[in-house]
């Protein structure tokens, strides 16, 4: 604490001095000003005077945290590349850079957490210090390298305190958990407490409780039922006993409070307690523009995205080798936990415009060395979590639900949404086995697009060597992936060769048109898109967003989504381009590049409601965990997925060559699944 009112201290006095010249005066003014804005809402939550404020206090208060980073006033903030270059020269990406980090500070004011602050407000003051008059004897500026340096070794010092944090907040279920503890004891019908998370909120957020709050207790159970009972069949079905488990990770955003509430209560149930931890504030915490934890609204996916690659101001060989070494300490430490820890329960939201980004060179951007060493640490780190956390022993369910940002008939959508997540399994089961049934005498299958989609692919199938008591194919029926709708294989990797193309595809966050990526056995060997007048630019935004800086991923999933009622519902609202990849791949066949869904479990035996093992989940990748697992897996798994009307065949194909037609001209074939085309004939 001294230091902490130490730092605040100094940071007042930057205020009105005048030892820094311009344009750098204004630059520090304007976040010591910020700083101190952060101190001011500490103070009024340590005094608990904060939850005492006025709905639009709160409001008011909420919007002068995020507004120079809102759209609006985005071209104008330090923490927009293009700004701080232009107004800091060569400095700008450094200093926009330490913006981002102080603005991660937000969530510590709100969780009483001042260790924290207090070492970035030290950081502000050092860099501060270097642009001070006199502080360098010849009075010059200080060199660019020497500010990275600083941020360099001021992210590797604390990384032993930012990554054992972060690991804590994820496996530590605790009674005094920050954002458990507000939904548990917030009275959900007073919307102010929204605005004690700490995150951005919007009219997302506001409108999504308060439709939430106007439903019974019995609808907000159902909802609740659904997502619960998904997660606990996933254990079930796949024979793992939740019995061993202690820990459920709920992941959802800010406005479904009422239902992650009731959910805890069923999670409860299975003797499971709930860690709720927060989405990354800081660089180190986070993936790109991805939100892992819970969150708000995000202020400006531009903002997100310009920072993405923030890392490449530290990422370098020793900074993995020393995060890896501290990330196996924090395991380590938290090892009973991570025992103990069944896996993730995930609410995502969908409705949002698609998104393009605005490629800036004064980005960040990772080197291709620097991009080797964030796949480097990406599969030794995913070695260390399943070493802790078994993926033989754990599972997770998803389930999604529209925002009202979807538009006027959001009420419509979401109920329809619900209808879609409540479908019956059992009529599934048995089209969908009537599916696999025909896949299962197959050697491969050929997929064709039409209507301007010119996919043109061959995907090699497993071999069966006992068909009676064997399958290729997962019978997919609203466990843990909700809804349902699907057949999924592990493909073999030799013999999948062609391309694949879609039109128009919104995964993770981002909008990508006429994605097309060639495989050669079974491998991306090419790969593009039409989002920019740049080939390059827009070979990065695949590598960088779908490879995830892989220089090459394999076909890990091929399926078939059977989920035409999602399709229509799809259609009815003109809302293809906003659905999530959850229902989006139940929508026609898809393609995953990564690992195969049953990464890191494949020796566990899995079975479909027809007694049948499906004996398809390794391919020529993940099976060399048995001599190498650095070379098995990659960390990722991407779903493509070609829309019915863009699919003018589906072929499967025996190996003396008769073929089966499954799907033709975006129309099921066989007559067990007559009853889907219902629904894809749109009215």
């Amino acid at each position: 604490m001294e230091r902490y009112e130490l730092s605040i201290e100094r940071i007042r006095q930057c205020i009105s001095e005048e030892t820094t010249k311009e344009p750098y005066l204004s630059y520090f003014r304007r976040v010591a000003s910020f700083v101190l804005l952060i101190n001011h809402v500490y103070e009024l939550v340590r005094t608990g005077n904060f939850q005492k404020l006025t709905l639009q206090e709160l409001q008011e208060i909420n919007q002068e945290l995020y507004a120079d980073i809102l759209p609006d006033q985005y071209d104008k903030s330090y923490a927009n590349p293009v700004y701080a270059a232009a107004q800091l020269g060569e400095y700008g990406s450094y200093l926009s850079f330490l913006y981002a980090e102080i603005r991660g500070m937000i969530p510590d004011a709100f969780e009483q957490q001042p260790e924290f602050m207090t070492i970035y407000q030290e950081l502000l003051i050092e860099i501060y210090n270097m642009f001070e008059e006199g502080y360098h004897e010849d009075g010059a500026a200080p060199k660019s390298e020497d500010v990275r340096n600083t941020l360099y070794w001021f992210i590797s010092d604390y990384c032993d305190i930012s990554v054992t944090r972060r690991i804590r907040s994820q496996l530590e279920a605790v009674p005094e958990d920050f954002a458990t503890s507000l939904i548990m004891h917030s009275d959900l019908s007073d919307l102010r407490y929204l605005y004690l998370f700490g995150e951005y909120v919007s009219d997302n957020e506001i409108k999504t409780a308060e439709y939430l709050n106007a439903m019974s207790e019995e609808d907000i159970q159902r909802l609740a039922d659904v997502y619960t009972e998904g997660y606990r069949l996933g254990f079930v079905n796949s024979g793992r006993d939740l019995g061993k488990k202690k820990v459920v990770n709920i992941r959802y955003r800010l406005g479904f409070e009422r239902m992650v509430r009731a959910a805890i209560g069923n999670f409860e149930k299975m003797g499971l307690k709930p860690t709720i931890y927060r989405a990354g504030t800081h660089s180190i915490d986070r993936k790109g523009q991805l939100k892992t934890g819970y969150y708000g609204a995000v202020a400006n996916k531009q903002y997100d995205y310009d920072h993405s690659e923030d890392e490449a101001i530290y990422l370098d060989k020793d900074f993995v080798n020393r995060r890896i070494g501290v990330l196996k300490t924090a395991y380590e430490e938290h090892k009973e936990w991570a025992a103990v820890h069944a896996g993730p329960a995930c609410i995502e939201t969908f409705g949002e415009a698609p998104f393009t980004p605005v490629v800036k060179e004064e980005n960040l951007r990772l080197s291709e060395h620097q991009q080797k060493y964030a796949v480097t640490y990406s599969v030794k780190a995913g070695e260390i979590v399943n070493h802790y956390i078994r993926g033989d022993e754990r599972s997770f369910t998803i389930i999604a639900f529209p925002i009202p940002e979807i538009g006027d008939q959001f009420k419509e959508i979401f109920d329809a949404t619900v209808s879609v997540n409540t479908l019956d399994y059992k009529c599934y089961q048995l089209m969908q086995q009537g599916l696999i049934d025909l896949l299962d005498t197959a050697a491969f299958v050929k997929v064709r697009g039409m209507n301007g989609n010119h996919t043109d692919l061959q995907v090699a199938l497993y071999p069966l060597q006992n068909p009676e008591k064997e399958t290729a194919f997962e019978n997919c029926v609203a466990d843990v992936n909700i809804p349902v709708g699907e057949v999924f294989t592990s493909p073999v990797l030799k013999g999948t060769t062609g391309v694949l193309h879609v039109k128009e595809s919104y995964l993770e966050e981002l909008r990508y048109e006429n994605l097309e990526l060639t495989f050669t056995d079974g491998y991306v060997t090419g790969y593009s898109c039409t989002n920019y007048p740049d080939a390059a630019e827009n070979r990065k935004l695949i590598k960088d967003h779908i490879l995830y800086h892989h220089e090459t991923l394999a076909m890990g999933e091929f399926a078939i989504g059977t989920n035409t009622t999602a399709y229509h519902m799809a259609k009815q609202y003109g809302i293809e381009d906003r659905l999530p990849i959850l229902i989006a791949e139940k929508t026609g066949p898809h393609f995953a590049v990564g690992d195969t869904c049953y990464s890191h479990s494949e020796d566990v035996k899995v079975y479909n409601p027809d007694g049948k093992e499906i004996i398809a989940r390794d391919n020529e990748k993940s099976i060399l965990r048995k001599t190498d697992i650095s070379k098995a897996y990659d960390q990722c798994h991407t779903d493509i997925t070609i829309p019915y009307e863009e699919l003018g065949e589906l072929t499967a194909v025996r190996a003396d060559g008769k073929e089966i037609e499954i799907i033709r001209n975006g129309r099921f074939i066989p007559d067990i699944c007559a009853q889907l085309n219902e629904m894809l004939d749109f009215h």
